[in-house]
């Protein structure tokens, strides 16, 4: 008998082991580690808003009823503008350097920042006012290239604001719109605005803010030429400071709409828009298929299918407004 171990019995050995054919693991091996995904998020807001953090929590309430858990089978990289777009550029280069799986993009300014950063990675636009006009897509249908996501359809949404502020206010004839033309998206929307207005008899006061000194000058312009009312078209630097647009609007008693509840929360007039809390639901959606193969040439946009129309009673009374019931009926939230 000899010590060494015959071929025959390693054989029979490392089979009974599983070594063979590549099946299999020695008992003392662990677990091969499940792959980890990177997802990165670039967003216009700063990381304290208190709001979009429960957007984000939506977010990330989604993710794990689909089977995704943070540290585990997916790692999310947060990136916030903290109040500065112009950093955009270069929080989107970084996210792509690590490198993520797939960039999320907040909104229009974002999308084009993520777009520019990479040629390979992934986009899915949270949102985007016209995704096809601003070059982001082919087509609603069948984007074509690394972008896909979600529109708010804002080019056709500012028309119905306009209408629902015609509607309350039949005597207005001035509407005074506050709105950032360094967006890429807001320009298209205003220019479907003034279609809109030149149809319900309406002129429109283009009251433009780029930065944040700009306000003061906007309100004396809006007084100066007595607007009847006002309406904004959302972005980063309206909602970060729509308390202000606010504050103005009450104490000039100016009605208002606005794209989200926040303001009329704040004690804005009326509010409409998409509902965010599902459009970044379906944010959700977009990662795992993407994740699990799908190609975003081949995954249509979506469009809203929900939309939250909300009015402040107080401010209403205030202001002496008496809804119509044609309002009335659409209304999906009153806030007292």
């Amino acid at each position: 008998m000899t010590d060494s171990l015959s071929r025959r019995g390693f054989v029979a050995g490392a089979a009974g082991l599983g070594l063979l054919a590549g099946c299999g693991r020695l008992p003392w091996q662990a677990e091969p580690a499940a792959r980890v995904d990177r997802i990165g998020i670039l967003l216009d807001r700063t990381s304290g808003d208190a709001r979009f953090q429960r957007l984000m929590e939506a977010f990330e309430q989604e993710l794990r009823d689909r089977g995704y858990a943070e540290g585990q089978n997916i790692a999310l990289e947060w990136r916030f503008t903290e109040g500065r777009d112009e950093r955009l550029p270069t929080l989107a280069r970084e996210l792509a350097s690590l490198p993520v799986r797939i960039l999320v993009a907040s909104a229009s300014p974002e999308t084009q920042a993520a777009q520019a950063a990479t040629s390979s990675i992934p986009i899915v636009m949270a949102n985007s006012g016209d995704p096809v006009a601003q070059g982001f897509v082919d087509s609603l249908a069948r984007p074509g290239g690394i972008v896909t996501g979600l529109t708010s359809i804002s080019t056709q949404l500012v028309s119905k604001r306009l209408e629902f502020l015609r509607e309350t206010l039949p005597l207005a004839t001035r509407v005074a719109v506050i709105w950032n033309p360094t967006n890429p998206a807001k320009p298209i929307e205003f220019a479907e605005l003034q279609k809109a207005a030149q149809l319900l008899r309406v002129s429109l006061l283009s009251s433009e803010v780029r930065e944040p000194n700009d306000f003061d000058d906007v309100f004396d312009t809006i007084s100066r030429e007595h607007s009847d009312a006002i309406l904004t078209l959302g972005d980063s630097l309206t909602s970060d400071h729509v308390s202000r647009i606010v504050a103005f609007a009450a104490a000039s008693r100016l009605p208002a709409i606005y794209e989200n509840l926040t303001a009329t929360l704040a004690g804005g007039l009326m509010s409409y828009g998409p509902n965010e809390f599902q459009r970044w639901r379906r944010v959700a959606y977009y990662v795992d298929r993407i994740l699990k193969g799908a190609k975003p040439a081949d995954l249509p946009v979506e469009q809203p299918m929900t939309f939250d129309f909300v009015v402040n009673m107080k401010t209403a009374r205030e202001l002496g407004i008496t809804f119509p019931n044609e309002i009335l009926l659409q209304i999906t939230e009153v806030v007292e």
